[in-house]
């Protein structure tokens, strides 16, 4: 008894001595690793668009790509080492709000702007970004308008209206048009496309029999159809927005006219087609370089819809493509002080993007143009053939 008594205090010292030798669990080391990057404070970049008013589907589309590209560039490290932010103007589709807006954001201290869809709420917001130095990045509208009255800050990504004239005229060429009518708003950019495109067809030997305006929100369009009719056109160009034109567009069929139908880029929403219904079937449209068509946004695509839950809208690409050409522009200028910005702005050249290459030309838009002529069937767009 004694002796097993003797060898179960052996066991329980041996135990103990091999617990007290053991070493000691090993915590956790903080080596200060983070899959999230470390800035250095934020850099502030304003978002000019429509959220409210007629067009605010397309500002917010256009708003939810800048927001996309802006977590690809945090994602990355962000600028400078400093995290970008954003902050948001609604022009409204309107001159004086987009004034408003743009004083908001210069007063916000922001060091460049992303937008502008509506030329006319866009070019009263040049001089302001102008004179308070502020690099402006214009995503969709492209009146030649906004060249004359640029006092050298702002640049367009979006090709001007002489390039969607000239894509015009070659679309009703094709058809073998020789009269044509041309319909426009009266506004910055509808009446400078209508007119741009009435120079091109007269200089191609061919008549513009009607060149008429209308008022924005109207519904009858009765006498414009008739008068359409009895001119002899044989193809319209609406050069407006999108719900106008489609009643426009619905009213000339039951109207009876039977001829092509081509609108400009401010109707590519397929809302067009969707309020036209069965009268937008086979409806043309000089169009942006829309997403759906582009085979490098596929990625980009799918980020969208698994955030937003619908598909992206016409001047998206753009937006996501204006965002990243100015974060590689205050990059190459190492500082977000105006004049560095602007320089590099300037200097851009052959800069990739879902929509293709940019480099600007002395005007500050685009060297190349970027429309193509997209056709509603069975109520959605598909490339023109």
């Amino acid at each position: 008894m004694v002796k097993r008594l003797m060898i179960l205090t052996l066991i329980v010292v041996l135990m103990a001595s091999v617990v007290g030798c053991a070493k000691p669990a090993q915590q956790p080391v903080d080596t200060g690793d983070s899959s999230s990057p470390k800035f250095d404070g934020e850099l502030l970049l304003g978002v000019m668009v429509p959220v409210t008013g007629s067009e605010a589907t397309y500002g917010k589309d256009m708003e939810n790509a800048i927001k996309i590209a802006v977590e690809e560039i945090n994602a990355a490290g962000g600028l400078l080492g400093k995290e970008v932010k954003l902050t948001l103007g609604d022009d409204g589709c309107d001159p004086q709000m987009g004034s408003a807006a743009a004083s908001k954001l210069v007063s916000a201290e922001v060091k460049a702007v992303l937008g502008g869809y509506c030329s006319g709420a866009t070019i009263p917001t040049l001089k302001i970004y102008g004179d308070a130095k502020v690099p402006f990045v214009i995503i969709a509208a492209n009146s030649t308008k906004i060249i004359e009255e640029n006092p050298g800050w702002a640049f367009m990504i979006n090709s001007p209206g002489y390039h969607q004239a000239t894509a015009a005229a070659d679309c009703f060429t094709k058809f073998g048009t020789t009269k044509l009518a041309l319909v426009h708003q009266g506004d910055g950019f509808s009446e400078d496309l209508a007119t741009l495109t009435k120079k091109e067809w007269e200089s191609r030997g061919k008549q513009v029999v009607g060149f008429d305006v209308v008022n924005k929100g109207e519904q009858d369009f009765s006498s414009l159809v008739t008068k359409i009719k009895s001119s002899g056109a044989e193809g319209v160009y609406w050069t407006a927005y999108h719900a106008d034109g489609a009643l426009l567009i619905k009213q000339l069929r039951q109207g009876g006219f039977t001829g092509n139908i081509v609108v400009a880029d401010g109707s590519s929403s397929v809302q067009l087609l969707e309020i036209a219904g069965q009268a937008g079937e086979g409806v043309y449209c000089t169009s942006p370089p829309v997403v759906d068509f582009l085979p490098a946004a596929k990625e980009f695509i799918s980020k969208y819809t698994a955030a937003y839950n619908q598909q992206p809208g016409p001047y998206s690409g753009l937006a996501y493509d204006g965002a990243h050409l100015l974060a590689d522009a205050i990059r190459r200028a190492g500082s977000t002080e105006p004049d560095a910005i602007k320089s590099a702005l300037e200097a851009t050249k052959d800069f990739k993007t879902l929509s293709g290459t940019i480099t600007f030309t002395p005007e500050k838009v685009l060297e190349k143009s970027n429309f193509i002529i997209i056709k509603g069937v069975g109520g959605k767009w598909v490339l023109a053939e």
